[in-house]
């Protein structure tokens, strides 16, 4: 039987000077495996995608006093991590906040063995950047999204 595909929301979360907020994840695995990625996880019962969005920005930065903009991308993507194969469809909302003093806040047991720490990215620091960056061409999206503002309707990301 097929794996049901996990709805995820995730934020795509600007300050003031446009940085945008990344976490650094690693394989519980195999800690030297890393990579950058956006706030956000699974939809849990009857939240909407948005709810979950903001539940997820909360306790993972403790921010709370976010308002959420617009659907950005779509992306549906298939991967192993921490011993299982994850089959996901990700929606990206953008939001922004004034406060930038961040901290990882309430992880999941899951994101304690994966999660190392957070910081906000310049577009020109993403664009620079050696390491794995989820969603794939990020830089490039962010580039975009701040020369020419939200998409009118969703872009769909390759997987």
């Amino acid at each position: 039987m097929a794996e049901e595909v996990r709805r995820v929301a995730r934020v795509i979360l600007l300050d003031p000077d446009d940085r945008i907020l990344l976490l650094h994840g690693y394989e519980p695995d195999d800690p030297d495996v890393t990579w950058w990625f956006t706030p956000g996880g699974g939809v849990e019962g009857q939240e909407t995608r948005e709810e979950a969005a903001l539940r997820e920005l909360a306790e993972e930065t403790g921010l709370t006093d976010v308002e959420l903009g617009p659907l950005l991308w779509q992306r549906r993507c298939s991967f192993l991590f921490a011993g299982r194969r994850w089959d996901q469809e990700e929606w990206y909302y953008l939001a922004r906040t004034a406060r930038t003093d961040v901290a990882l806040g309430e992880l999941t047991e899951l994101e304690r063995r994966s999660v190392a720490g957070l910081r906000w990215w310049t577009s020109a620091e993403l664009s620079a950047a050696r390491e794995t960056v989820y969603p794939t061409r990020l830089a490039e999206l962010l580039r975009t999204l701040l020369d020419e503002g939200p998409p009118r309707t969703p872009l769909v990301l390759a997987p």
